[in-house]
């Protein structure tokens, strides 16, 4: 099984693990729908939903720009809506989009407390509601969301509570709609790097340049979610895949490729 053909939407993927997710569906030929809220150029975020968009089809895709604020209702039907009139259906949505800011509860200021649970939790839910009925009508369809698996350690919560209530969040939509849509034969999986992933909210939010060296690439996470999306949805669903643990099944020993810098110790990500 490949993606040839197969409709994508994916949220955030005008960069990091998104664009990731997006360039490898497009070598065999899929259409995606790049959901994201960058039209003009940024200077700290790479890529627009138009460069996005030409790097799918440079890659073999076929790809549609759709400038989409998740956390708003109408922005997400209009986009879903906007998918299924170019592209006929809808077979896999990749909840990417994230808000991330890692601070305890005394320096969490309540707007930031929102816009995580506004673009984590409630983005996530809102994007699997309004694609459900394009998703009930694929042969293979899934649901992915980046979120880690639910871990209720104390030292998860202590240290960036908010956060972790709102990325366990998604985890638990995972946990709930993978049972609610079992027999729609819908799977609905999350994934989450072994090790941290050099995006533009770890240099620009989390570590800064110096941290990017001790990460891996996104593409370790899009060949871990290509091999998700090729599994039958139907027995593939309720899981909680890590990146490297996939790709060991599939009998990758040597990982060096995917570091920023092999020569430097990988930094292990959070909630495992």
């Amino acid at each position: 099984m490949n993606l040839k053909d197969k409709v994508l939407l994916i949220t955030g993927a005008t960069r990091g693990i998104g664009h990731a997710i997006a360039m490898k569906a497009a070598k065999d030929g899929a259409k995606i729908a790049v959901i994201g809220k960058t039209k003009t150029p940024h200077p700290k975020l790479p890529g627009t939903i138009y460069t996005a968009v030409q790097d799918i089809e440079n890659a073999g895709g076929r790809a549609l720009p759709l400038a989409c604020d998740i956390r708003f209702e109408d922005q997400v039907e209009n986009a879903v809506l906007e998918t299924f009139k170019k592209f006929g259906g809808i077979d896999i949505l990749v909840n990417n989009a994230s808000a991330i800011r890692l601070s305890d509860t005394e320096h969490t200021p309540i707007k930031a407390f929102d816009l995580m649970f506004s673009v984590n939790v409630r983005g996530s839910f809102l994007c699997a509601q309004k694609c459900l009925p394009y998703l009930k009508k694929s042969k293979n369809p899934h649901i992915l969301n980046l979120s880690p698996p639910l871990n209720l350690k104390p030292q998860w919560f202590s240290q960036h509570l908010a956060y972790t209530l709102s990325k366990y969040g998604m985890s638990e939509c995972v946990l709930g709609m993978a049972e609610e849509f079992k027999d729609l034969g819908i799977g609905v999986n999350a994934l989450w790097p072994k090790t941290t992933i050099a995006t533009a909210a770890i240099e620009n939010i989390v570590g800064g340049t110096d941290m990017m060296a001790h990460c891996r690439k996104p593409e370790i996470m899009a060949d871990a979610a290509y091999w998700i999306f090729t599994q039958d949805a139907k027995t593939c669903t309720g899981n909680f895949f890590i990146d490297e643990a996939i790709l060991k099944k599939q009998g990758i020993q040597d990982f060096a490729p995917y570091a920023i810098d092999s020569s430097q110790e990988l930094q292990p990500d959070l909630f495992l």
